[in-house]
């Protein structure tokens, strides 16, 4: 296995998370000691590490969190110390060389080292060298049976981290060792140190890495990391609780979602972190969930994001704008663009698709947009449909593309195929989440958003992978990219928009805009990096669809509009207020903006020819 200390100097690693949650979740009562699991049932403690892994975990901890001489001795097993530490190292290992066999990855095995859960002195009866005892019974079994690494954690109190830092390099110098304590919710230690001093400490102390676990959350965690920064040159690591556990029908249930834990591991990231992982609540879904998060960021890091990366420098430079499509041309002579959106179907026949867009290219709109998998169903590829479409009709198709489900291979390998099969417009998005489809237990990928998309589909365009090798000729694609102008982050969507254009955005299209004020702001605030922008237009079908759309999709609805729409007293009488209101809306963007998409609610493809006949 590489060199720990070499590594983390390097990249962020992701650890594992919590042990005890899945035992509990696999129906192992909270009253038997989990360590000793490790001698009675080892193929449970084997299935939980080869979960962890297959979520992404590169450091494995040993279910050996209370194997020390005071915990054990509560259940009987005070003379058990050597053998379930060795047995927790062994599984570890087991699970780790079974992984490497068949995914060709590593990770390494960390020897999880809990407080002794008794009081030292001066507050309680235990000597500071009882205590530095029993932690070197505990760490010789670990380091004897070929831990990678050692893992100190949850230290409530200084005073026992340092008998067990004493202990760690009497008895296993060699290895790396990361201490982390655990903190209130005011981000103070138990016995009331601050994370500054902590962290001081703790490096004079002679760790190689420091850190928080467990706590209150991952706020709170943040906080203390944050903290701890300033007062130390060491790698931090960061592992917290799920949250505060609550109570729900008789079980305490931790409420942080994988998403939160996911933003927690960018946020930890950025604050300096180059550990991360879970405590108490965590499971392997949450691992994975981090772990597509340090992926994206890693992706980006290596791809896309450095503001010191070279000029592309390439032999195969893409065709003009105006040359490349249809669309290319519209945008780059800014006349305006009609673009109608058609949803791929369910099945495999999409002959009712293929006719709207044969309808709507006689009306003359301009290109047909084909979401991806559009709030995380399962339908036809999008691909497919947009060639279908060109195909039988002539009418050009604008391919929403998302980073969902596909790794930047993946991505490359379609956007290749794309070209060669003659579709020359993409959409860069990032998805939405598997959990909003009718699918939500899926795996998301999301090596790279859409900042990192648009910066791959560019150096396609320039005819080079994301290596910097040569594929012999430019894609010649327009990129498109999604803007917001309703989002409530407005600050966010406004860094993330410009960073779309200084990746290679050509236009954009925005999403339904039913607020021109929204509009008009968006707009000023973009003025120094304006692209050309498409406005999105939904004729709503009903007071339920505009309800779904404020509620659901956080789309801003002005109250004007949903009493037009309660108003509206049949489905007919909804559908024709729906189509006037979107009438309405054209004609108040048209002076702001290059064109409009129009979306075909429910597949009715006329009434978005209805909308845009003042404008074919």
């Amino acid at each position: 296995m590489s060199n720990f200390r070499e590594i983390l100097a390097t990249r962020p690693i992701l650890a594992d998370g919590a042990m005890g949650t899945v035992l509990y979740s696999r129906g192992v009562f909270i009253n038997r000691c989990y360590d000793e699991l490790n001698l009675s049932d080892p193929a449970l403690i084997l299935a939980v590490h080869e979960d962890y892994l297959q979520a992404g975990a590169e450091i494995l901890e040993t279910n050996t969190f209370g194997a020390n001489s005071y915990r054990l001795t509560r259940h009987g097993l005070g003379d058990k110390v050597a053998a379930i530490n060795a047995a927790g190292v062994k599984l570890a290992r087991q699970a780790v060389e079974h992984f490497r066999e068949k995914q060709a990855s590593e990770a390494w095995v960390a020897g999880s080292v809990g407080p002794l859960g008794v009081r030292l002195e001066p507050l309680g009866k235990t000597g500071l060298d009882e205590a530095r005892a029993a932690f070197a019974e505990q760490i010789t079994a670990l380091a004897g049976a070929g831990a990678d690494l050692l893992i100190i954690e949850t230290m409530p109190a200084l005073n026992e981290a340092q008998q067990a830092l004493l202990a760690a390099r009497v008895c296993a110098p060699d290895l790396p060792l990361i201490v982390m304590i655990t903190v209130d919710e005011e981000g103070n230690c138990l016995d009331g140190a601050p994370p500054e001093q902590a962290a001081a400490l703790l490096t004079s102390w002679g760790a190689d890495c420091i850190g928080v676990n467990c706590s209150s959350g991952p706020t709170t965690v943040l906080s203390a990391i944050e903290a701890m920064r300033k007062s130390t040159h060491l790698p931090l690591a960061a592992m917290p609780n799920a949250g505060m556990p609550r109570a729900v029908e008789g079980r305490n249930i931790y409420m942080c979602s994988p998403e939160y834990m996911a933003s927690f591991a960018r946020k930890a990231l950025k604050a300096g972190v180059q550990i991360v992982g879970g405590c108490c609540g965590t499971t392997p879904n949450h691992i994975r969930a981090m772990n597509s998060t340090l992926r994206a960021i890693d992706a980006q890091a290596r791809v896309v994001s450095s503001d010191a990366k070279p000029a592309i420098v390439t032999e195969a430079p893409p065709a003009p704008l105006a040359e490349r499509s249809k669309i290319g041309h519209l945008v780059a002579h800014g006349e305006f663009v009609t673009m109608v959106e058609i949803v791929p179907p369910r099945g495999i026949d999409c002959a009712k698709e293929i006719e709207g867009a044969r309808v709507l290219a006689g009306y003359g709109v301009h290109a047909i947009n084909v979401p991806d998998s559009p709030r995380a169903s399962a339908r036809m590829s999008a691909q497919s449909l947009c060639l279908q479409i060109q195909q039988h009709t002539g009418i050009e198709t604008i391919l929403h593309y998302t980073c969902r489900d596909r790794n930047v291979l993946s991505i490359q390998s379609d956007l290749l195929g794309a070209s060669s099969l003659g579709l020359r417009n993409i959409l860069c998005l990032t998805g939405d989440p598997p959990k909003l489809g009718n699918y939500p237990d899926a795996t998301a990928v999301f090596d790279v958003d859409a900042i990192g998309l648009v910066n791959i589909v560019h150096r396609l365009n320039h005819g080079l992978d994301i290596g910097s090798n040569s594929i012999g000729a430019s894609t010649n694609f327009t990129i498109a990219v999604a803007a917001n102008p309703g989002v409530p982050d407005i600050e966010h969507e406004i860094r993330r928009f410009q960073w779309k254009v200084e990746a290679g955005a050509e236009y954009a299209i925005t999403q339904p805009v039913f607020d021109l004020g929204l509009l008009e702001s968006f707009l000023k605030r973009i003025e120094e990096f304006r692209i050309p922008v498409i406005a999105g237009i939904w004729p709503l079908t009903s007071l339920r669809n505009a309800e779904f759309m404020k509620n659901d999709l956080r789309v801003s609805m002005p109250e004007e509009v949903m009493l037009r729409m309660a108003q509206a007293e049949t489905p007919e009488a909804a559908r024709a207020e729906g189509i006037a209101i979107a009438r309405e809306m054209l004609r108040a963007v048209r002076p702001y903006v290059q064109g409009v998409q129009v979306s075909a609610p429910f597949g009715r493809y006329t009434a978005a020819a209805d909308v845009l006949a003042d404008v074919l």
